[in-house]
């Protein structure tokens, strides 16, 4: 969607803005890009800067001063073209790790204005020195008479040849089959970028080409129907596609006219070709050759298989699942299944949903029955627990009937649990100590799902704490200044299932 520039793993460098505008929009979240400027331009663009650390004086004491008014740390605010004006250069923020930053950096992007499509940035001309061309090595065909998820990727050995890549002959047992590349663009500085160009020749005939100009956030998950995604979850294998999958409706990947896939009707050799570029013209070009060598058995639908384009719902015992008719990008044999649940807090069968390797593109709609009856309150207290082999989630659903209903976007199990525990924070400090330095951090947690409010009041008076991942951290200033006393911190603390707790501590500064 951007860029990720470096900042020699430093905090707070200076961050400056790229051309003249007006500050448009800020966001502070704990995920996402944490602290956020949006510059818009008066040629069309709008400039984005993440994972901040702060603002410029002028827009910082405002967003504070906005928190403090809505008694609330996350905010999305926007800002007409004369309140911020900046010019090109001006210092706009100090760069951080916010957010959903693995280590410290700055994220830019460089949006159209009006549609909010991220804009390819390597595209405006900066200088960033590559004359390095994409980098093949793997190639993977599918037999694509049912689905690119059963049976899977056949992987081919590549071999380079000079500035070309080649391969054996391919021989496949479908005569329908579609290829996939597994390559990586290679900058000068050592940056692995996906493929900007490619495209994909039979017998000198095109059938399928992409090129990454811009992209829009709503349709981003589509990127899931792009891969491999099966490899990629299995293995963190990027394996791209160089077809369409009947379920994608990313425009830079979908041409009904290009489809990508290959129809053998005959025994013949064939040529293919698949071109890579970035986007400094850089090329890399693999020759191969493919034939039909002979028909094997094809994977068939079965009665609860889910096909694209169209809504499905299928029932157990205990749990019923229901698609949209965006739900896959590619047919699905689905499976479900209950087993015991092994969680102490379980309070229903464990439902197994098909696999983890296969992708949902939005949110399905899943009923789970308890498996006794609850009074008022365990149902107030009732989550369903989502794992999806890499991590989980807890979601708080509705009762439908006698079942709970939540939606989610990813396959996996799912469990009823029954919360009664009640989240928590800690202090670095014995209570009534003296605390020194410039920051007060708490650390939050809870038995199962995630505190989803929290509240502190100092001395009777809310006070901004920034979430940074589980811990609560208050920046001292002129709300708590040195030399002040004692002071009563109260703090609220809500977790998934909806359990409360207040905790008070004192300390002196």
């Amino acid at each position: 969607m951007g860029l990720d520039l470096r900042t020699n793993s430093q905090e707070n460098l200076s961050v400056l803005a790229a051309a003249e505008g007006y500050v448009s929009r800020i966001k502070v979240e704990r995920y996402g890009f944490g602290n956020a400027v949006y510059i818009t331009h008066p040629n069309g663009y709008t400039t984005l800067y993440a994972h901040l650390n702060k603002y410029y004086d002028k827009l910082d004491e405002f967003v504070k001063e906005r928190q403090y008014k809505d008694e609330k740390w996350e905010q999305d605010i926007t800002f007409s073209p004369g309140q911020f004006p900046v010019t090109k250069g001006q210092l706009i923020a100090l760069s951080g790790n916010t957010g959903g930053s693995a280590g410290p950096h700055l994220h830019f992007e460089i949006r159209d204005t009006k549609t909010e499509e991220c804009i390819n940035p390597l595209l405006f001309g900066f200088n960033i020195p590559d004359g390095i061309a994409p980098i093949i090595s793997g190639l993977y065909w599918y037999d694509r008479r049912f689905s690119t998820y059963e049976p899977g990727a056949n992987g081919i050995a590549v071999k380079k040849a000079g500035s070309t890549y080649t391969t054996d002959l391919v021989q496949v047992s479908s005569p329908t089959v579609s290829f996939a590349i597994k390559a990586v663009d290679k900058a000068n500085q050592g940056f692995n970028l996906g493929i900007y160009h490619a495209e994909l020749l039979m017998d000198d005939r095109l059938i399928y080409s992409f090129s990454i100009d811009q992209v829009s956030y709503d349709d981003t998950r589509y990127i899931n129907g792009c891969i491999d995604y099966t490899k990629f979850s299995k293995d963190k294998m990027s394996i791209q596609h160089l077809s369409s999958l009947p379920g994608m409706k990313l425009k830079n990947y979908s041409q009904p006219d290009l489809n990508g896939l290959i129809t053998l009707e005959d025994e013949d050799i064939h040529n293919i070709e698949i071109v890579l570029k970035d986007v400094n013209g850089n090329t890399s070009r693999l020759k191969t050759k493919v034939q039909l060598n002979k028909n094997s058995e094809t994977v068939s639908p079965i009665g609860n298989a889910i096909l694209p384009n169209q809504g499905k719902t299928i029932t157990s015992e205990n749990a019923e699942i229901s698609f949209s008719k965006n739900a896959v990008y590619d047919a699905v044999n689905f499976q479900m299944s209950e087993k015991q649940a092994t969680n102490a807090d379980g309070i229903s069968n464990t439902i197994v949903l098909q696999s983890s390797y296969i992708p949902m593109h939005d949110d399905y709609t899943l009923k789970i029955k308890p498996n006794r009856k609850l009074n008022s309150d365990e149902k107030e207290k009732t989550i369903v627990l989502f794992d999806y082999g890499s991590d989980t989630k807890a979601i708080k659903g509705k009762w439908s009937g006698d079942r709970m209903e939540t939606q989610f976007n990813r396959l996996g199990t799912a469990t009823l649990l029954l919360d009664q525990s009640l989240p928590s924070v800690s202090t670095g400090w014995k209570d009534g100590a003296l605390v020194n330095g410039s920051t007060l951090r708490l650390s939050g947690k809870t038995k199962i799902g995630d505190i989803i409010s929290f509240r502190a009041e100092l001395d009777g008076k809310w006070l901004r704490f920034a979430r940074v991942k589980d811990d609560f951290v208050y920046v001292f200033d002129e709300k708590c200044p040195k030399g002040s006393g004692a002071h009563t911190l109260k703090v609220t603390t809500i977790n998934t299932a909806g359990n409360e707790n207040t905790q008070t501590f004192t300390f002196e500064r």
